[in-house]
């Protein structure tokens, strides 16, 4: 099942999820006589209630997805998880060892939008980090690595944008300040859940900026998995529907190249997941 957030109404969305063929979208609150309400969001408080009914949704009152008018496909996260580091490539390239906990912060959820969204730098050195999105759909408190998975509505694609100078700046690293810029957290196109991938623990990652590829990676080289990702937040913060994490970036980052690449006005980032689809951001 893939979700979607067009023009602010959730939608169910069949076709091919890349390449060509065109994407229809049923509109969730029609299709259920008003069972479920128009807001993506409000799907994550009764999410199960909702996958049963999606199972057998009737598809016949379709219309074409236009990929302009898609939003985030979670608009209003209450907790929005970033992890750092995940990746022994990336945690290599920036001088980290790997750490004995998943280095943890925050994107404040003002910088949380869709695809397709052009983002306006801030003075400084902005750089990408494609990172594969996880989506809770069941509240959840002190997870085994046994049921996680459970608790996953379904996964999308993030950027986390980031301004280098704000987030280096001072004695102190500024993570979650340098990621929090309006249009620092791209995701998209839409949700998908699990069960429509055919390995969810074995995902290719990509991303390219302005044609010149940049990232590629699969996620079963992440340090910390979905399920051990979900365990450790778990055993702190109770997770709750519709909270997003930002599960860590591979190598390739603009900042740890030789010469250094920033995102410039008019670049145009292309981040891809096997299985999920393409997420574009613009600049300017």
């Amino acid at each position: 099942m893939r979700i979607a957030n067009l023009a602010g109404r959730a939608v169910l969305v069949a076709g091919p999820s890349t390449g060509s063929g065109t994407q229809v979208a049923i509109d969730i609150a029609t299709a259920s006589d008003g069972r479920f309400g128009p807001d993506p969001q409000s799907l994550f408080d009764e999410w199960d209630a909702f996958a049963e009914w999606a199972a057998e949704a009737d598809a016949t009152a379709s219309a074409p997805v236009d990929p302009e008018a898609l939003g985030a496909p979670v608009p209003r996260p209450r907790q929005v998880f970033a992890i750092g580091l995940n990746y022994a490539e990336h945690a290599a390239e920036a001088g980290y060892p790997p750490d004995s906990m998943p280095v943890t912060f925050t994107k404040f959820p003002s910088s949380i939008v869709g695809p397709e969204h052009v983002v306006e730098l801030p003075e400084g050195h902005v750089d990408w980090e494609v990172e594969l999105v996880v989506v809770i759909g069941r509240e959840g408190h002190r997870l085994t690595r046994e049921n996680a998975w459970e608790h996953v509505a379904g996964l999308t694609i993030g950027q986390d944008l980031s301004e280098r100078i704000t987030q280096l700046q001072g004695s102190a690293p500024q993570f979650s300040l340098g990621k929090s810029f309006p249009g620092f957290g791209p995701t998209g196109p839409w949700l998908v859940t699990p069960d429509e991938l055919a390995d969810r623990d074995d995902l290719a990652i990509s991303c390219s900026l302005s044609g010149e590829g940049m990232q590629s990676s699969r996620t079963s080289m992440m340090l910390y998995d979905v399920p051990e990702l979900l365990v450790r937040l778990s055993a702190v913060c109770p997770l709750l529907p519709g909270d997003i994490i930002f599960s860590g970036t591979p190598s390739g980052i603009g900042n740890r190249r030789t010469p250094q690449r920033f995102i410039g006005p008019d670049d145009v980032l292309v981040s891809e997941i096997e299985g999920i689809g393409r997420l574009t951001t613009r600049f300017r």
